[in-house]
């Protein structure tokens, strides 16, 4: 293993090379297609992989924090407690994707001037895919949450339910059938 130019990233994994039919295929493209290295294609996902994060870490700080103070809010204690449960989970799902989202950017510090590249795309992909997972669950959750202490029982499962309907379809069966339906190098 190249631990100097990338370590596991070398591999394909968590450098888009993911499902594009193995990391030569990928490499070879990456080469013939956008004339760049292997450094620098881990370079380009790198920071391609921070856009992402910074698109999303701003809400999932203020879903967070919305979450964090409720409790301490006028009617919090009429929630009931299947509600209850909802708001926990919820919670617990927003906190576990905040810090999922920010890792990342601590795995980097720590593997800073290692030449680690490959190694820290690979897991900060992986890192912020089950953030973004749980951030949709959260989200899900706030809405149950809002519709069930304003709306009742039936309109809290309903608005759950179809928010986390549009999540699923949005962030993972579209990306993911995608991801296997489509030839890479289009």
């Amino acid at each position: 293993m190249n631990t100097r130019d990338g370590g596991i990233g070398d591999r394909g994994i968590g450098d888009g090379g993911i499902g594009h039919g193995g990391t030569s295929d990928d490499a070879d493209w990456n080469q013939n297609e956008r004339d760049e290295t292997q450094t620098q294609r881990l370079d380009r996902n790198w920071n391609s992989l921070l856009q992402e994060l910074r698109v999303v870490q701003t809400g999932v700080q203020i879903l967070t924090g919305f979450l964090l103070t409720l409790p301490f809010h006028d009617g919090f204690e009429d929630l009931g407690g299947a509600l209850r449960v909802v708001y926990l989970i919820t919670v617990s799902c927003a906190v576990a994707a905040a810090i999922l989202l920010a890792a990342p950017v601590a795995l980097h510090r720590v593997l800073f001037r290692r030449h680690q590249i490959g190694l820290i795309v690979a897991y900060a992909h992986y890192l912020s895919f089950i953030g973004l997972t749980l951030l949709g669950l959260a989200l899900s959750g706030a809405v149950t949450v809002v519709f069930g202490a304003t709306a009742g029982t039936t309109s809290a499962v309903i608005a759950g339910v179809a928010t986390f309907v549009v999540f699923a379809s949005a962030w993972l069966v579209l990306p993911l059938w995608l991801r296997v339906t489509t030839d890479h190098q289009d």
